[in-house]
Order: structure tokens, then C-alpha cells, then sequence
């Protein structure tokens, strides 16, 4: 059954979620996802043979980020996000605001410099190379919130209001290009702003916050013109299977509602990490003066008082 447009077919069942989540595998994102997480199970594994510890919570992040990049891409909801707006709408926001989030409080890139072997005196190994492309230019200018802000907001508009859209959905390298598009996108965008791994940028925390909420607002007004929209306005999902029994606007009206209140989701989570991070920060810093006091005998303080009987001294 033609459901784009394109000459593509699909005849599906109606969707009911518990029997939907069949594994519909995408191959390319299958195979993604089962790298990722045998790399960073090496690297995890490598820095426990050396006796160095790596902290749980961040192996559970970044797993649970694999994992919900599976559940979007390799499962039934996949075949189901060809032909409704609304699912398609879920696997958007999936992969390019909580899975990023997710995946980058694993600190990947920081697990991969501690557990690469350095290279001998003259070479350079992956580690070296590695830090060569965190500190590049081209790293330097992706990674700018006057890239990564208007890169987030245009992967929406431009995207989704031009027939861009209805030609990648026509094939599925097509497809699989927009998805992993999101998903860099995503990566980008956020990993300056979680400052859990290194990077060309690492701004204050007040910065982050504005960069985060920066972006933010455009999801909402995304969402909310989708769901005031007379009719339907992206072409591959004007004509959804008959065998589905739903309306191409009211799925249109979902998937405007999905985008409007996700976006406040990984708001609320980047912004409980920044606060509990910058909490961390502010405690390490009190610490690192309380060492320094107890090394100079508070010589610091000392002074001061020494420099308010001065002042005492003069005034009688």
C-alpha cells in the first residue's frame, strides 16, 4: 500500500504498542549499537584489569542511551514510524534529546582516553589522534553554540516545512541519513552543554543553562504548529494505511503534541545535572581551600585579622 507518495509499501496491522515491539531490526543501527556497547565494555573492562575504577552510574547511562536508541530503530516502532507522523514524532525526540543526554553522561570520550594505551615517543596510536580531533578547528566550529543552537533549530523547520523531508523518507538510506542526523545533532548540541567530557568548549554553568533554554523554546513552537495546522502538512504522512484506521491530522495533532511536551523532559534532566555538577564543583573548590588553609596555617586569614587591628590601632 502506497503510504508516501514515494512508491514505498507497508501494510501493517493496527498498531497496539505490546504487540508492536517485535524486533523489526534496522541493520545499521543493530550493528551500531552492538559496537558501542562492545567498545565500552572493553574500556570499562581495561581500566578494572589496571585497578582503576570507573563509576557505575555512568556505564548505566550509557547503556540505557544505547538501549533507547535500539527501541526507536531496531524494533517494530520503527516500521511503524514510516507510516504514522506520531511515531515517528516519538523516534525524533528519542534519539535527539534523551538519547544524546543519556549517552554522554557516560563520558564515552573520556572512558576511551583513560583506557587507549599512549602511544611510544614519536608515533601517534587512537589516543593520540583522538585528542588531535578534540582539539581541531573542525571540532572547534561544530561544537559553537552559534553552530549547534541554529543546527538544533534547523533540523525542525527546515527539515519538516520543505520537501526534504518526503525525500529522504523515500528510501531508506534516506531514512537511515536523517536518523543518524538527529542523532549527531543531538550530540553536538548537548555534550558542551553536560561538560562531562572534554571538549573545544566548556563554558560556566550559567552559560549552559542559557545555551540549553536557548534551544529549547523551538520544540514547543514546532509542536504547537503542527497541532494548530487546518490540515496536513508533510506529504508522507497525508495518506496513512487504511488498515491502521486513523486521521492524517489528528496523528498530525500528536505528533505535534509529542514535540511540544518533550521538549520540556530532557530540560528538566540536563538541568538537574548542571545543578548537581556545579553543586559538585562549588564543594571540590571549598575542600581545595580548606588543604590550602591547613598547609599555610590559615596564614590567609591571619593577614586579615592582622590588617583589621591595623586599622583598629590607627582609629584610637
Amino acid at each position: 500500500m502506497d503510504h508516501s507518495g514515494h512508491g514505498m509499501t507497508m501494510d501493517l496491522p493496527p498498531f497496539t504498542l505490546g504487540r508492536g515491539l517485535e524486533w523489526s531490526a534496522d541493520p545499521f543501527f543493530l550493528i551500531g549499537c552492538l559496537v558501542a556497547l562492545g567498545l565500552y565494555g572493553w574500556g570499562v573492562v581495561r581500566l578494572a584489569r589496571r585497578g582503576d575504577s570507573w563509576q557505575v552510574g555512568r556505564t548505566l547511562s550509557f547503556v540505557i542511551g544505547v538501549l533507547t536508541v535500539m527501541l526507536v530503530m531496531c524494533t517494530k516502532l520503527n516500521d511503524y514510524g514510516m507510516v504514522m507522523f506520531s511515531v515517528h514524532m516519538v523516534q525524533h525526540m528519542v534519539i535527539s534529546m534523551l538519547s544524546p543526554i543519556l549517552l554522554l553522561m557516560g563520558a564515552p570520550i573520556t572512558l576511551a582516553l583513560r583506557a587507549m594505551p599512549v602511544a611510544q615517543r614519536g608515533t601517534k596510536g587512537p589516543r593520540e589522534l583522538l585528542l588531535m580531533l578534540l582539539h581541531s578547528r573542525y571540532m572547534r566550529i561544530i561544537t559553537h553554540p552559534a553552530f549547534t543552537i541554529p543546527l538544533f533549530i534547523a533540523s525542525l523547520y527546515a527539515l519538516y516545512f520543505s520537501p526534504l523531508f518526503d525525500f529522504l523518507m523515500g528510501s531508506k538510506v534516506g531514512h537511515i541519513g536523517m536518523m543518524v542526523h538527529f542523532l549527531a545533532v543531538g550530540l553536538v548540541f548537548f555534550w558542551p552543554i553536560m561538560g562531562v567530557d572534554p571538549g573545544p568548549h566548556r563554558p560556566g554553568y550559567v552559560m549552559r543553562m542559557l545555551e540549553l533554554f536557548a534551544g529549547m523554546p523551538f520544540h514547543a513552537f514546532f509542536g504547537i504548529a503542527l497541532m494548530m495546522a487546518s490540515g496536513p502538512m508533510v506529504g508522507t504522512y497525508m495518506h496513512p494505511p487504511a488498515s491502521l484506521g486513523i486521521d492524517a491530522l489528528a496523528d498530525q495533532t500528536a505528533a505535534g503534541g509529542i514535540a511540544w511536551a518533550f521538549s520540556e523532559v530532557p530540560s528538566v534532566l540536563v538541568l538537574l545535572a548542571l545543578l548537581f555538577q556545579w553543586k559538585k564543583s562549588e564543594d571540590r573548590q571549598a575542600r581545595r581551600k580548606d588543604r590550602a588553609a591547613d598547609r599555610d596555617g590559615d596564614q590567609e586569614l591571619a593577614a586579615y585579622n592582622a590588617y583589621l587591628a591595623s586599622l583598629n590601632t590607627r582609629g584610637q
